[in-house]
């Protein structure tokens, strides 16, 4: 058997038109339950759906992390009841009870897919148009895999399901442009193209030929027509779509949202609220199926999940005879699990006290020290390699003509490029990270939010971070976009005080088992700390004897500022201690003596950040920082000016004590 090719044991021509009427039931009973939902294209989509998982993809139930399957991303994930329908036939350990507590509170099924709460599901999806830059990004993290560790280890396919919604979004364009430059020819789109949004017809709102634009991309484009009941024709289009292997596929499906509803097809009613109890009762006796809430004969579930299981196991037992060699080295171990192999820390740089460097620079420092041991390390940058520091000195560009490359030029593809980290860290064997200037992280916002809630271990590096920027002014001077990623749940941020916190920092990013937020300076500062700090979140930089009367805490910059206004408080007889505090979600995990010993109850507390001042009541009394927009001018006179300066410090600080 060759590879990328499974065994196939085929359903019965009764057993695929029931499979398909059971989706399309489910894909109404599911909302109808939960009083909430999208059942119309996943109904369209049913046979579709059917022919994927029962004839097309290579997956195995038994194992859903096996690293050689094919990807499946439905980017629609409103459509997530055809989703969980499809892994309840395939038998990934949802059952009945789990389609009927659609969308409940702590359910297998909530009401888009989720990564890691749902075996089978890779990527989580809703937000319209991420799951398709998932997918591109997961292609990337298969071809650089297969060319590195050859194709024994790494032979597959990324499908993804996109609606017009998918497509109208910003980021289906950058991503979409970003995988025709690169040839991803084993990335393939069905585009649903059901000429439907909630508010109606699409015409409503957009009028683009599609297939031109995919074309201009450089992608590979089929027009399918009507054929979205044909399970023969789907099959046999997805199998050709896997034989282009020098761009990706583009298939147009013309499907018909609520099929075969008697009342709402092609009609945005049948979009985003759920049929009544007689709608579902009339297109169930269209489809000569019961008129029984989740209908699902167990001959034709076991039938079902016997053909998966045996297909699966066929695939995955013919990937481990073949991959066994390669799968078994230190590298391939260590890239899988997304860490570094034996000692991989032990080449980190450290720096002087008092040597001087821009943050943005200690990182490519770290990583280059790195590289070998992280067979994982992927970098790249938003069109600012030499700024963002991001750049690896030992690789080449991943490209089309070079897969074996490390390091992907993103273009000025902010939201691909976040998406992109995702889908690459949620396909395994990488360790993504990608620059950009931290006031543009407003342009990948939704993708790292994405990256928090799926838990997806990849790094996002943003330089130039704070109005030291300068000269570019208050459109490139980010203010409070420090505050808004603190804010955000399972988010790992860190604004290390110099370069030893970096170097540290980018260690934390390693071991660290979910997303993580680099935030860098574009100028030089003056290295005041061991680094220490960051493993725990913050840490003492300079101390006065016995207790201090005041504590100054500061991140990235501001950490040599304190030191200096410390000192020079220490002159004026005032016993101060200056604290570096890289990360807070890294602080507050620590126990209450820890926090205790580094902020002392009852010592009043002065914070220094170049930043809005949000947030910081929880730590400071007095809390100095910058809540406007920012300024041009040089980077040094706009911190001074705006108070980020050693003479106010003090006399703030001399404010809480005397």
């Amino acid at each position: 058997m060759s590879s990328g090719t499974v065994a196939r044991v085929p359903l019965t021509a009764e057993q695929d038109q029931l499979a398909v009427s059971l989706i399309r039931g489910m894909a109404m009973d599911g909302p109808l339950a939960a009083n909430s939902g999208h059942q119309g294209t996943a109904m369209a989509l049913a046979p579709l759906g059917h022919v994927l998982f029962s004839r097309v993809l290579r997956h195995d139930p038994a194992d859903p992390a096996w690293p050689d399957r094919d990807r499946f991303v439905l980017s629609n994930g409103h459509a997530s009841i055809l989703q969980y329908t499809l892994l309840y036939l395939s038998g990934y350990g949802l059952e009945l009870d789990d389609l009927r507590r659609f969308r409940q509170w702590e359910s297998a099924t909530p009401g888009h897919p989720e990564a890691g709460h749902t075996a089978g599901v890779e990527v989580t999806t809703g937000p319209l148009g991420q799951g398709f830059a998932n997918a591109v990004g997961m292609a990337i993290a298969e071809e650089n895999l297969r060319a590195r560790f050859g194709a024994d280890a790494q032979d597959h396919h990324t499908f993804v399901v996109a609606g017009d919604g998918c497509l109208m979004e910003g980021i289906s364009h950058e991503a979409a442009s970003l995988a025709g430059h690169l040839g991803l020819g084993r990335l393939i789109c069905v585009f649903d193209d059901n000429l439907i949004t909630i508010d109606g017809s699409t015409s409503l709102a957009t009028s683009d030929e599609v297939a031109e634009r995919f074309r201009a991309y450089g992608w590979d484009v089929i027009e399918l027509g009507e054929m979205a009941d044909d399970l023969d024709g789907l099959e046999a289009a997805l199998l050709a779509a896997k034989e282009q292997t020098a761009k990706p596929s583009l298939l147009i499906l013309r499907s018909h949202i609520g099929e075969p509803s008697p009342d709402h097809v092609d009609t945005h009613a049948a979009h985003g609220n759920p049929f009544s109890a007689d709608d579902v009762t009339r297109t169930k006796a269209v489809m000569g199926i019961p008129d029984e809430a989740f209908w699902a004969p167990d001959d034709l579930v076991a039938a079902y999940r016997t053909r998966a299981a045996e297909r699966g196991a066929a695939a995955r037992a013919e990937w481990t005879r073949r991959s066994a060699d390669v799968t078994a080295t230190p590298d391939w171990r260590a890239a899988w699990h997304g860490t570094g192999t034996d000692g991989w820390d032990g080449g980190l740089p450290a720096y002087d006290l008092g040597e001087s460097l821009a943050t943005r620079k200690a990182i490519q420092k770290a990583l280059d020290a790195t590289y070998d041991a992280l067979p994982g390390l992927i970098s790249g940058s938003a069109d600012l390699t030499g700024s963002n520091g991001t750049g690896l000195d030992r690789t080449t560009a991943f490209s089309a003509d070079d897969r074996t490359g490390r390091y992907l030029h993103y273009g000025v593809r902010e939201h691909a490029m976040g998406a992109a980290l995702v889908g690459m860290a949620q396909h395994g064997g990488t360790l993504p990270i990608g620059g950009t200037f931290f006031v543009f992280s407003d342009y990948m916002r939704p993708s790292i939010r994405l990256a928090a809630l799926s838990g997806a271990k990849c790094c996002f590096v943003f330089t130039h971070d704070s109005v030291g920027v300068g000269e570019d002014g208050p459109t490139h001077q980010p203010v409070e976009h420090l505050a808004t990623l603190r804010a955000m749940p399972d988010l790992h941020v860190i604004r290390p005080a110099d370069g030893n916190e970096t170097i540290q920092a980018w260690a934390d990013v390693v071991r660290h088992d979910g997303p993580s937020v680099l935030v860098l300076s574009r100028q030089n500062i003056r290295v005041t700390t061991d680094g220490s700090a960051v493993a725990r979140g913050a840490g003492i930089v300079s101390d006065c004897e016995g207790p201090p009367q005041i504590v100054l805490v500061g991140t990235g910059s501001e950490v040599e500022l304190c030191v200096d206004a410390a000192t020079a408080l220490g002159e004026q007889g005032v016993a101060a201690r200056a604290v570096s505090l890289p990360s807070w979600d890294r602080f507050a995990e620590q126990d209450v003596s820890f926090r205790r010993r580094i902020l002392p109850p009852g010592v009043p507390v002065v914070s220094v950040e170049a930043a809005t001042t949000f947030g910081w009541d929880r730590y400071a009394d007095v809390a100095i920082g910058i809540d406007r927009f920012g300024a041009s001018a040089p980077g040094g006179l706009v911190l001074d000016k705006l108070g980020i300066n050693v003479d106010h410090v003090v006399q703030r600080a001399l404010d809480l004590v005397t």
